[in-house]
């Protein structure tokens, strides 16, 4: 039997839940759509059973529960404040509602600092031997997660890493944060797909019926783009720029060995990377004094940005949240 801990990554599209070892191995895991229009409670519900569902399944001693949610969320409390992909979850304390429906000690986190956090024990930190880096992850929004000296970096209230809030543009694109130009509002999937409408574009179908028609995301504008389509390369293009203006002000404010780049759109990397470094140069002195001669390759003392190494980062990190920290890797 082996000793397991849950881990949970609330996002605003899926929710989903594992159970997982301490050394990373994933043993179950329930995967469902976040019923938002149901409102609050109901996501709540479906959190508890499918916890449950799992805990039930398994075996060996239960290590504790950890769950990564959107913010801005208080912390150590677990109460969330106006998240912009949460509707209706503003003023929730989502810590006291799931320890209330499961009789049992829950650890909240801020969602891009577990992921941050999971990449770091058992991702790029860990394959590099770093004692510290940030992670942006590009999902419907843009999370930030900061991992220093081997610890998850949560600020005075918990609030700490909302760089996908950080405005980038000015004047820009009115972000539901109440700011303008966020970086969440140009390099996010929900971004790329708004952009795609703009621009008029549609994704290839194998017929050219209505009936066949298959709904724009960011993995298929990404396609696009890698068979040339020109406005979709735009758009990637458009990414990376967002990306570089975010880093160069993240790399001469922290001057980390590690920045990485993860969520389900990062997949596009080949397509901004190129456009994101540019302006990382441009940008920054900081990277421009300890840039990296080959970007693939690692060397200790120099300022890495390199594509995440997990699929799951979350909810590793989720997993790992209720454990006894770690030190970090021995370089």
């Amino acid at each position: 039997m082996q000793s397991f801990s849950i881990g949970v990554d609330l996002g605003g599209t899926n929710l989903r839940v594992a159970a997982v070892t301490p050394e990373g191995e994933r043993l179950d895991h329930i995967s469902l759509p976040t019923r938002l229009t149901a409102g609050p409670h109901a996501v709540l519900d479906d959190m508890a059973q499918a916890i449950r569902q799992i805990i039930d399944k398994q075996p060996g001693k239960l290590l504790g529960i950890g769950v990564g949610s959107p913010g801005p969320l208080e912390l150590p409390l677990g109460v969330l404040h106006r998240p912009p992909n949460l509707t209706g979850f503003d003023g929730l304390n989502l810590r006291t509602e799931l320890e209330r429906r499961l009789d049992r000690p829950v650890h909240v986190g801020h969602d891009a600092a577990l992921a941050a956090y999971g990449e770091f024990h058992l991702g790029a930190g860990h394959t590099h031997a770093v004692d510290s880096l940030l992670m942006l992850t590009l999902g419907t929004g843009v999370g930030c997660g900061i991992v220093l000296e081997g610890r998850i970096w949560q600020g005075m209230q918990g609030s700490a890493g909302e760089s996908g809030h950080g405005p980038i543009i000015p004047d820009g694109i009115p972000c539901p944060c109440g700011a303008r130009g966020c970086l969440e509002m140009y390099a996010s999937a929900t971004s790329i797909v708004r952009r795609a409408h703009e621009l008029g574009l549609a994704p290839a179908t194998p017929e050219p019926s209505a009936d066949s028609a298959q709904p724009l995301t960011a993995s298929a504008i990404a396609q696009l783009a890698t068979n040339g389509d020109e406005r979709a390369l735009k758009i990637f293009d458009e990414v990376g720029y967002a990306l570089g203006l975010s880093l160069a002000h993240l790399v001469n404010a922290l001057d980390l060995p590690l920045y990485v780049i993860g969520g389900g759109a990062a997949a596009a990397w080949p397509l901004f990377a190129p456009r994101m470094f540019s302006t990382l140069r441009e940008g920054s002195y900081v990277y421009r004094m300890s840039m990296p001669r080959d970007p693939n390759i690692f060397e200790p003392g120099i300022t890495h940005i390199a594509p995440a190494k997990l699929s799951d980062a979350g909810i590793l990190g989720a997993a790992l949240l209720p454990l006894p920290a770690r030190s970090p890797a021995p370089a």
